[in-house]
């Protein structure tokens, strides 16, 4: 276990965004009166023993947490370990690449989407693609993650010859119509499609699960993710509510019970269509079980739910931070089932 923990440190250090980590570790320091070398020395402790990053040491409030509260925190070795086997590598591929996972999952799409070969093959998708009512187009690379590689242009700008080019030059894998979110989503926060990430876990008997579901939500940004320095709020499972403020991942930035621009009231906003698309992702889950806990991006429309994407890497923070206690305990039982 040391060995694996000392790779693992070895990881978090290349990955590690410092400007990030020197913000947090003065920030700290300052507000507990801590010295930075005693914190450190803690981080990289926490690192061994809770199989954590460097930066979840900041962001699951480990520096004011007993040695409990901090076992219940499921950080990124646990969880790269959990959706190893949950998720194997060989059968995950239909999750990772978008254009895959289009044609796997395509039926719980509400909005029109191609790849290369439908726009060569199909002139009617074609054209709903061009004429789609935002009068934008999104294209997406296959392998983009958190909003990566994600482009939007206006649909004016092409025909179907150009459409195909551009995509030929810029290695996009899909090209999708923009995607008009639900009236009540927008009046909170127009900037993105905000989207609500839902997350299912395929029992021993073979019947779904619900993690967790998190609303995430833009702040004067094109993207919803929180890696990005938007919010996330917690949605109650049974009545699709938001039960309480906005989040960020960014310990120095405060809570939200209004949004910053728009000043809606998250905690008790109702999220439309939730049965639907609480019905939607327990349908999907079931489709290829082979990946067994999935992180669900669902959009909402005037038209209903629909699925954005599926992530095998779900995220531990958007899961954990918006709750603000360790989950870690709700994947025991099925983690003991793979020997973890």
């Amino acid at each position: 276990m040391k060995a694996k923990r000392s790779v693992y440190l070895g990881y978090y250090l290349k990955q590690l965004d410092r400007k990030k980590f020197n913000l947090f570790l003065d920030h700290i320091s300052q507000k507990k009166g801590k010295t930075k070398r005693s914190i450190i020395r803690d981080i990289i402790f926490s690192v061994f023993k809770y199989n954590i990053s460097i930066l979840e040491y900041f962001q699951f409030r480990f520096y004011e947490l007993s040695n409990e509260e901090r076992l219940s925190w499921a950080g990124t070795g646990f969880m790269y370990e959990y959706q190893l086997v949950m998720n194997p590598p060989q059968k995950r591929n239909i999750l990772d690449d978008k254009t895959l996972f289009y044609k796997y999952y395509g039926d719980f799409f509400v909005h029109t989407v191609a790849d290369l070969a439908d726009l060569k093959e199909d002139p009617k998708k074609t054209e709903r693609l061009l004429n789609n009512i935002s009068g934008k187009l999104v294209f997406k690379q296959s392998d983009g993650k958190c909003g990566a590689q994600v482009v939007i242009k206006n649909s004016t700008y092409f025909d179907r010859s150009a459409m195909i080019t551009y995509m030929e030059k810029g290695n996009y894998g899909l090209v999708e119509e923009f995607i008009i979110q639900h009236p009540d989503i927008n009046r909170l926060s127009p900037s993105a499609v905000n989207t609500v990430r839902i997350i299912t876990q395929i029992n021993d008997d073979e019947e779904v699960d619900i993690l967790g579901c998190r609303l995430r939500i833009s702040v004067n940004s094109s993207v919803d993710n929180m890696a990005a320095g938007n919010m996330a709020a917690a949605i109650d499972e049974d009545t699709g509510l938001v039960t309480g403020p906005g989040v960020y991942s960014d310990i120095t930035k405060e809570d939200q019970h209004f949004h910053p621009v728009t000043n809606v009231e998250i905690p008790g906003f109702q999220i439309p269509y939730w049965d639907e698309a609480l019905a939607m992702v327990k349908q999907a889950a079931t489709l290829h079980p082979q990946n067994r806990s999935i992180g669900w991006d669902v959009v909402i429309t005037e038209k209903g739910p629909g699925l954005i994407e599926g992530n095998h890497d779900w995220c531990k923070l958007l899961w954990q931070l918006p709750v603000k206690r360790g989950l870690k305990s709700m994947l025991t039982d099925y983690a003991h089932t793979y020997g973890l």
